[in-house]
């Protein structure tokens, strides 16, 4: 039985993870911004009275990570891994029309605020646990092929370069960091079109993690565990 950080916990992906690790026997702290609206997570918590434990996150707010960390031990006092699953995809950009407050938002969600969560929180992950954050091939450079959701994009590239210094700073313990990439996925992000069931997403993504050793620390795989381009 593992303890689990699962960030943006309330739908899509993140409920999912949360999901997944109780119905194989983990113990999971579900954080997500509005705990109060969160019902199918409150039910979650119901089933599971004594695995799963909800907490209020807003990761990019600083005030409340900080709230985070002084209520995290009455759950658990250690973790063995922490998934940075919480994120925005502003929509509808446009060149010559993108925002700064867009784009600093987008940097906070989906950058600034994961790895200042990680970075904190690094002293309570076991040696030989695990970070996994939640990457794009949007933000890869290698793949990009149009002026596509830029403040998205940039914000990812910049969480993946993240997942490459934390890989260094841990990697004398053990500590397995990744980015993963669950591809084009039926959420409200995704869409109803979209070509990937949450469930199998998931599912992928934990086997990869599952099955990483500390030699693929920094590295960035899909949800079936094949190797993308930075």
């Amino acid at each position: 039985m593992k303890r689990y950080l699962v960030t943006g916990a309330n739908r899509g992906l993140g409920l999912e993870f949360v999901q997944q690790l109780l119905a194989r026997g983990d113990r999971v702290l579900a954080a997500c911004r509005h705990p109060g609206q969160a019902s199918a997570l409150n039910r979650l918590a119901g089933e599971y009275p004594n695995r799963l434990h909800v907490l209020p996150l807003d990761v990019a707010q600083a005030r409340s990570r900080a709230e985070l960390l002084r209520e995290l031990p009455l759950v658990f006092e250690r973790l063995d891994g922490l998934v940075n699953n919480a994120g925005i995809l502003p929509p509808g950009e446009r060149f010559g029309e993108v925002e700064e407050a867009t784009l600093e938002a987008s940097f906070r969600t989906n950058a600034l605020g994961p790895f200042l969560l990680t970075q904190a929180l690094a002293p309570l992950i076991e040696d030989g646990g695990l970070v996994l954050n939640l990457g794009t091939r949007l933000g890869s450079l290698a793949e990009t092929r149009e002026f596509r959701s830029p403040s998205y994009a940039m914000a990812k590239a910049a969480l993946h370069m993240a997942t490459r210094q934390f890989a260094h700073a841990l990697q004398p313990r053990g500590i397995r960091v990744l980015a993963l990439t669950p591809g084009w996925v039926r959420t409200d992000m995704g869409g109803p079109t979209a070509e990937v069931a949450p469930a199998d997403s998931v599912a992928g993504m934990l086997a990869v993690a599952d099955r990483a050793t500390v030699q693929d620390s920094g590295a960035f795989f899909d949800w079936r565990g094949e190797a993308v381009a930075w």
